[in-house]
């Protein structure tokens, strides 16, 4: 495994106020990363090893373990107030566990306790969240979603999840899992999805899905690239192909988030994601798509905005899972 480490300035220090952080552990199929962030939202410090995706299940908590360990290492981890762990899902957080698409040693693996149980972790609260929600509580915090009480939250990468922000709190639901927007169905013919269903969104939407559109109605990259973000860069060039397989997704992603806009009054969805970063190719025709959908005035005030936190987001949002469950009061003081 290996392994790096980075520190930011924490502007507590040397103040003379009290201070107190929160930790956090991001679990995904390429990286298990844990940082200290402060209570104001500043990541002072990060690790990173790389994730045994195709390892045992053995293997795979070690590795948890020693990201915990390289964090305790730091000179401040006594100030750490609670520890969030945001992971690859599916998540169950009544259960704490995690079944990660990408882990497969990992079924309904009990992340929380194994967590809760680490030394330096022992007696300080633990909190378990979807990787979506992760960031949509990272967004609300520090990002995008900041100045709203009713969000909506997506992730656009290889697959596509969410998380909603109901009267300027998380919604988790009971199982952790509301707001899974990847998985409603968007079309009903549509392509069979792996989750068992039929037309979901991230079979239309997704970076995944966005190269098989392209591809599939005959777009070639010159190099032979055939990802996502050469079909971007395709798209941002004036390929017809490119812009059409970006347009399907769009329309796609329109079509989720009118229909939440509906249901629950949110008043802006914040999109990232590797996706995200195609910019205008995506959010023009996302935004015109919106409009066509959202036609009750009380869904179509709702606005359409670029994450703000990129890579960040995780961390962060891991961090703000543990602040939301501090007791009002508890939380670590700047």
């Amino acid at each position: 495994m290996s392994y790096d480490t980075a520190d930011a300035v924490d502007p507590a220090r040397g103040t003379g106020q009290p201070s107190g952080l929160l930790a956090a552990v991001d679990l995904g199929g390429t990286k298990i990363a844990g940082g200290l962030v402060s209570a104001d939202g500043a990541l002072l410090h990060q690790v990173r090893l790389t994730t045994p995706a195709t390892g045992t299940e053995k293997e795979l908590a070690a590795a948890v373990d020693a990201v915990l360990d390289l964090l305790a290492e730091h000179p401040r981890w006594a100030d750490v107030r609670a520890v969030g762990v945001g992971s690859a899902g599916p998540v169950d957080i009544e259960a704490g566990t995690v079944s990660p698409v990408n882990i497969p040693a990992w079924r309904g693996y009990p992340l929380r306790a194994q967590v809760a149980e680490h030394p330096a972790v022992a007696g300080l609260p633990v909190v378990l969240g979807g990787d979506a929600v992760a960031m949509a509580a990272a967004e609300h915090w520090q990002g995008a979603a900041r100045p709203y009480r009713n969000a909506l939250c997506l992730v656009v990468s290889t697959g596509v999840g969410a998380g909603l922000i109901i009267d300027g709190r998380l919604h988790t639901g009971r199982t952790g899992n509301a707001g899974h927007l990847g998985h409603i169905t968007v079309d009903h013919t549509g392509r069979p999805c792996p989750c068992g269903s039929r037309g979901c969104l991230e079979g239309l939407a997704s970076g995944t899905a966005i190269a098989r559109t392209a591809a599939e109605a005959g777009w070639r990259s010159p190099d032979g690239d055939t990802s996502a973000g050469a079909v971007a860069a395709a798209a941002a060039a004036g390929d017809p192909l490119a812009l059409d397989a970006f347009d399907r997704a769009a329309r796609a992603l329109a079509a989720g988030i009118a229909a939440t806009a509906t249901l629950v009054e949110i008043d802006a969805a914040v999109v990232g994601g590797g996706v995200a970063g195609a910019g205008e190719v995506l959010f023009a025709p996302l935004r015109r798509h919106f409009a066509a959908y959202a036609t009750l005035p009380f869904a179509a005030h709702t606005v359409i905005l670029p994450a703000r936190l990129g890579t960040d987001a995780g961390l962060v949002g891991a961090a703000a899972l543990a602040r939301e469950a501090l007791p009002d009061g508890a939380a670590p003081a700047p």
